[in-house]
């Protein structure tokens, strides 16, 4: 990955090669840590834009509370931080990565005065599934592990643990030649992919899972107020894999992901193999709202 010059670490900034933590650091044994994952874009005006920063600076903070764990800063101070990181290494557009951990201290899976620590690290990161998936779709998978359980997984936190289901997935099924994993939920109902949420369409209707198991994506609602504002019906209701092959169309939502196109599942190509006109056109809204050229959304940017 591309290293940028400066990580916000609880309050200052320190150099990209400094900043290091203890190796007993507790989040590290037991994986308990919360993060956001923020995009910020170089406007068609010149100028640099975080896209819905609020928004996940407070899913970061509900993720922490879910987690049991108290942020030792403000969430002003946090926004401040996060569009600081981006100020700090002079990116005009990047990935920014906050992240909530337990720092050094008492060992054992109970953290009994270990420091609740906070850092900001931001740096250049193109498409996440590839450009040329961006512009004619993934091949997708659906893998072997389950979408965790609701009451052990914590499925509405974006905490670290979580994740250790997701890189299996997605290990499992690069292994096999694909790009993306899908999972179902424990009741076998499609879920959510390895770091996405998924949308399909069929028949000119957008559906997308509801939120019973999955993370509630910032980008997957902004699709959802697109769509909306477009007269495109959406509906958000619990459907199968069998289903899902059959769709028209179907893509991924995601803030690294953005909105990419899906053109095969399980060896069954969905609609005609390549980005639908409902998705091409949601994905056209978006990266002219994030690139600040569509002012009904203006308030989604935040600029710095």
């Amino acid at each position: 990955m591309a290293k940028a010059k400066k990580i916000w670490m609880d309050g200052k900034f320190v150099n990209w090669n400094d900043a290091n933590v203890h190796i007993l650091t507790h989040t590290l044994h037991y994986g308990l840590a919360a993060f956001e994952g923020i995009r910020c874009y170089r406007c068609a005006d010149g100028r640099s834009a975080i896209f819905r920063l609020p928004e996940h600076t407070e899913r970061l903070f509900n993720s922490a509370k879910i987690g049991l764990m108290e942020i030792p800063f403000s969430v002003d101070t946090i926004n401040r931080a996060t569009a600081d990181t981006m100020k700090m290494n002079g990116l005009k557009e990047g990935y920014i990565r906050p992240l909530v951990y337990l720092g050094y201290g008492s060992m054992g899976l109970f953290p009994k005065n270990n420091p609740v620590r906070v850092a900001i690290a931001a740096w250049k990161w193109g498409a996440y599934l590839g450009e040329e998936g961006l512009r004619n779709g993934i091949r997708v998978k659906v893998s072997s592990y389950a979408r965790n359980h609701v009451n052990s997984g914590m499925s509405k936190a974006k905490l670290a643990g979580n994740y250790i289901n997701s890189i299996l997935a997605k290990k499992e099924v690069v292994a096999s030649g694909f790009d993306e994993a899908l999972l179902l939920d424990t009741e076998g109902y499609v879920s959510e992919a390895s770091g996405e949420n998924i949308f399909m369409v069929k028949d000119g209707v957008l559906k997308t899972t509801s939120l019973t198991s999955i993370l509630n994506g910032i980008t997957r609602d902004s699709v959802i107020r697109i769509a909306k504002d477009r007269g495109i019906e959406v509906r958000e209701e619990r459907f199968t894999r069998d289903e899902l092959y059959t769709a028209d169309e179907a893509f991924f939502t995601g803030t690294a992901a953005e909105i990419t196109p899906i053109r095969e599942i399980d060896l069954r190509t969905i609609g005609k193999g390549k980005p639908g006109p409902v998705t091409k056109e949601i994905q056209t809204v978006f990266f002219d709202i994030v690139k600040g050229k569509d002012k009904n959304y203006e308030s989604w940017l935040w600029y710095i």
